[in-house]
């Protein structure tokens, strides 16, 4: 029997207000953030019967995010509604260093995931399931709902998909590496990336950090080298994916498209070196447009710079 969807996100999505006038700092222009969901709708927007899973306040930015994902085509049928916490909220100021996020998040309902409240049957009922460091750090609870849905997933023969996207904010260093250490090996394959894994491995070379995944258990390593395209390897061969050029402007995002745009291709049956290929493609485009939602490409445009890529 055909399952349900075909990629199911676990994580925490986010209201987004984002500096609008670098003259006025009061002015916000009102968005979407959260790695997993940002995948799902890049899955979504490629074609993929995409899903997520998470939990939101019963208010207002609940209500967007709902909207939002209905308006993106993604099943929200496995998002609860939590009546005694909220929806999380974060802002983006723009300076000389940079962006700058601030997060109002702690106490969210989304940080109230638990074992005991996962949707067990939208879990069983995917294809694959995707989740990320952020959704283990958000709460302990949310840690071990995570643990909790891999096994699910697992035994039911479902592909696990895991993003190692570190947020030094939410938890120390040495619990994060424990974590994902320990999920490196549960996932048929993981997508870090270099800024990331530099700093979760303690080495800056990329194969050197290859080998550090592969020997903690990962199967499948495609690790995200930003404009310099992203390092497949599958244990026996390894190959570099070289970056497309573009005219990118915000990066916010494009690694949580990839993640959904490899998805995607997995689950067409291409082989990793294709997928990465196409999901490099992907995240190029998600560069050229502001805000981690808004540029998320579809299949036209990214198979159109797909086929200026080194074969």
């Amino acid at each position: 029997m055909a399952s349900r969807l075909d990629f199911l996100a676990l994580g925490e999505a986010l209201v987004e207000f984002n500096q609008a006038d670098a003259h006025d700092p009061r002015r916000f222009l009102q968005g979407f953030g959260g790695d997993t969901s940002n995948a799902a709708i890049a899955a979504a927007r490629l074609g993929v019967r995409a899903g997520y899973a998470s939990r939101v306040g019963r208010d207002a930015f609940g209500r967007m995010l709902r909207d939002l994902w209905r308006a993106e085509g993604v099943d929200a049928g496995a998002v609860a509604e939590d009546p005694e916490a909220p929806t999380g909220v974060y802002f983006v100021s723009h300076g000389p260093a940079g962006h700058e996020f601030s997060y109002l998040r702690a106490g969210s309902a989304a940080s109230r995931l638990a074992p005991g409240n996962l949707p067990l049957a939208a879990i069983r009922d995917t294809r694959i399931l995707h989740l990320s460091a952020i959704s283990q750090a958000i709460s302990p609870s949310a840690c071990d709902a995570c643990f909790a849905a891999i096994e699910t997933a697992r035994s039911a023969g479902v592909r696990v998909s895991y993003d190692t996207n570190l947020r030094l904010k939410l938890w120390p260093l040495a619990r994060a590496r424990a974590i994902v250490t320990a999920t490196l090996g549960l996932a048929d394959w993981v997508v870090p990336s270099l800024d990331d894994a530099i700093v979760l491995f303690e080495h800056d070379a990329p194969d050197a950090i290859v080998d550090a995944c592969h020997a903690r258990g990962a199967r499948l390593v495609v690790l995200k080298l930003g404009p310099a395209g992203c390092l497949v390897s599958d244990g026996t061969r390894r190959e570099h994916v070289p970056g497309l050029s573009v005219a990118a402007v915000d990066a916010t995002g494009a690694g949580d498209c990839f993640a959904g745009a490899f998805a995607a291709r997995m689950l067409a049956g291409d082989d990793p070196f294709v997928a990465a290929r196409y999901a490099n493609a992907a995240a190029a485009l998600a560069t050229t447009g502001y805000g981690a939602v808004a540029p998320l490409p579809r299949d036209g445009a990214v198979r159109a710079l797909f086929a200026t890529a080194p074969a």
